[in-house]
């Protein structure tokens, strides 16, 4: 009676210990589930921007954010003399050129949901975390300037020699598209090498494609010359993301 007390106390024993080993198990399974998890949010939580991470991308996306709701359920007449006067057309460039610079970067040409403003998020966002908010921004501005002038210029030229009509000094043109083109050719640079033949080859073919539909091809120029800025910057860009590892 007594062995067979002992045994019965042994085996439950024996059951308890491996109850609790079982529930350790999972405990420390669950533990790694969950921390798995906030790993995969995490990871894809960089791909947003955030206030702290990202501010020039946050704050610059909420802005569009605002203007592409007011041009999509604003007043029609303010919207349209509001775009009219960001245009960095001729005629606005020759007057006041500090002034639609900054204002025709603050529409998104397609409202919110266009390629452009999708691709600005996660571009943007990206190289931010890589070189830093200031840089960011001067990558983007210099793309954004430099592919303006270098098509607006030739039209003011042509309008002189009279081969275009002076509605052409007027053109409306305005949008993120430059900056963000400059934005993905410094972005490239900064990826590894299979990577970045796939970006580059997958814009360089949307810039040929619309070049060839030829409907607007002042603003399709500037886009391939804006990517070249961005591709210019490679060794800036590569300076910078190695000084933020370090």
């Amino acid at each position: 009676m007594h062995r067979l007390k002992a045994a019965r106390e042994t085996d439950d024993g024996g059951v308890g210990l491996a109850s609790a080993d079982a529930c350790g198990v999972g405990l420390a399974s669950a533990e790694a589930s969950g921390a798995g998890s906030s790993r995969s949010w995490r990871g894809a939580g960089r791909l947003l921007p955030t206030p702290t991470g990202t501010p020039f991308t946050f704050c610059y996306a909420l802005v569009l954010v605002a203007t592409s709701l007011f041009a999509e359920y604003g007043d029609a007449a303010t919207v349209s003399a509001l775009l009219h006067g960001s245009s960095t057309d001729v005629a606005h460039l020759s007057r006041t050129p500090l002034l639609v610079l900054v204002a025709s970067a603050l529409w998104v040409a397609g409202g919110l949901f266009s390629p452009y403003a999708i691709g600005f998020v996660f571009v943007l966002t990206a190289l931010e975390r890589r070189i830093g908010a200031w840089r960011a921004a001067a990558v983007f501005l210099v793309g954004h300037v430099v592919a303006t002038l270098a098509t607006e210029i030739p039209v003011a030229l042509s309008v002189l020699a009279g081969h275009l009509p002076h509605t052409s000094l007027h053109r409306l043109d305005y949008g993120i598209s430059f900056g963000l083109m400059a934005s993905v050719g410094a972005l490239a640079g900064l990826l590894n090498p299979m990577a970045r033949a796939v970006v580059l080859a997958w814009v360089s073919v949307m810039l040929l494609q619309d070049l060839l539909a030829l409907e607007d091809p002042l603003s399709n120029w500037g886009h391939p010359l804006a990517l070249l800025v961005g591709v210019g910057g490679w060794p800036l860009a590569r300076r910078a993301a190695r000084r933020r590892q370090e």
